[in-house]
């Protein structure tokens, strides 16, 4: 894929991301699938090298970078087919959050193991009732003396298991109004009366999916992230921008690295008079139309990225959904393309793309549902009446 946008310094972390996915490759991702087991090799290495802290601040071991660093390590792996879902939620997400908006005392505990990967965190947002409506939201928080009592449920929570913390997304009553308010709160994963039950999954995937409980979870006041008296909404997206645009660079990944055992197959594959069968243009011309999709979701990735790394949070918000949406829809038309390329071939374990059918439907749901942004662009870019 084109790289001439970036500067030399990304094209290079681009190579030497793309050199370690392919010392792993699908092969290890597949068999880790299949055994139910975490990608810890790969995301220790990642993390001894910088790549899982690029986005997070010097000052407390990450690379100093932004979301643009960090959406081309992930881009990258999914390239060569062993993507890390956890670097969307762990280091884009919660990294985020409190590098930029918690004490220096969460930032000293947190940041330094969230870049070399030696801690993990989990996003705690969704909600059985609530879905995509964060407004929803019913985990409260209320203050005891001077700690906080948590109370809630969340469901399809990712990685909880080998997560040292969850970020939990919950409601305090403000002291002036009565009403509630959005706020975040570090909860580690052994924490009395937070339990999770895994959610059984037709999804083949090494991070599993849980329901929380949290049951009179007691938290000391230094769980909050931030202070009581910051906006909570702005915490919340500060963290939702970067989601978005690291799924779409998951997407954008996962979409390359299946267009490219499609090329490789229709390059190769001979069927009728001799020639591979990529001459024929029902061929050749849905994998070119993929590969034009994937280029353009990429421009607009890296748009979101700028913007959001220039500290432009309106215009990154509005550029990050359009980039999850575009990248989305891409993936699964290459994907899809991918294995109508290849035939039965295309559902054999040997060339890894049928388990990537369910894995790019995720895509289209998956931090935030394409109808979603669907409606975001409509009510806030062109000023239509909302429908909701």
């Amino acid at each position: 894929m084109s790289t001439v946008l970036e500067t030399e310094e990304h094209q290079a972390l681009r190579a030497a991301v793309a050199a370690l996915g392919k010392r792993f490759g699908r092969a290890y991702a597949t068999e880790l699938f299949r055994n139910g087991e975490h990608p810890r090799e790969l995301w220790e290495e990642a993390g001894k090298l910088g790549y899982l802290g690029v986005n997070l601040p010097e000052e407390y071991g990450g690379g100093g970078g932004g979301m643009a660093e960090l959406s081309i390590v992930l881009e990258e792996l999914g390239a060569a087919g062993s993507p890390l879902l956890m670097m969307v939620v762990s280091p884009a997400i919660c990294g985020t959050v409190i590098a930029r908006f918690g004490t220096e005392e969460q930032k000293q505990a947190w940041l330094p193991g969230l870049s070399d990967g030696s801690l993990t965190m989990s996003f705690g947002i969704t909600e059985p009732d609530a879905g995509s409506n964060s407004h929803r939201i019913t985990t409260t928080a209320r203050r005891d003396g001077g700690d906080w009592i948590l109370n809630g449920r969340k469901v399809f929570i990712s990685g909880v298991d080998s997560s040292d913390a969850t970020l939990i997304v919950g409601r305090t009553e403000d002291a002036r109004t009565g009403s509630l308010k959005p706020c975040l709160f570090i909860v580690p994963r052994d924490t009395p009366g937070f339990s999770r039950t895994q959610i059984d999954m037709e999804l083949q995937a090494a991070e599993k999916q849980f329901e929380l409980v949290l049951d009179d979870v007691r938290l000391p006041a230094g769980a909050l992230v931030g202070e009581e008296a910051d906006t909570g909404l702005l915490q919340l997206f500060a963290g939702l921008n970067p989601e978005r645009i690291m799924g779409a660079a998951f997407s954008i990944g996962m979409g390359r690295y299946a267009l490219e055992q499609a090329v490789e197959y229709a390059k190769t594959r001979t069927v009728w008079k001799g020639a591979p069968i990529g001459a024929h243009q029902a061929i050749a011309h849905p994998l070119a139309q993929a590969h034009i999709e994937l280029e353009l979701s990429r421009l607009m990735m890296q748009k979101a990225a700028r913007l959001y790394d220039a500290g432009d949070d309106i215009g990154a918000g509005e550029a990050a959904n359009m980039a999850k949406y575009a990248a989305a829809e891409a993936c699964v038309r290459a994907v899809d393309q991918a294995v109508h390329t290849l035939g039965g071939n295309g559902l054999t374990r040997e060339y890894g793309l049928a388990s990537l059918i369910t894995a790019a439907r995720v895509s289209r749901i998956a931090p935030v549902s394409r109808e979603m942004i669907l409606n975001y662009v409509s009510h806030q870019t062109l000023g239509l009446p909302k429908s909701y």
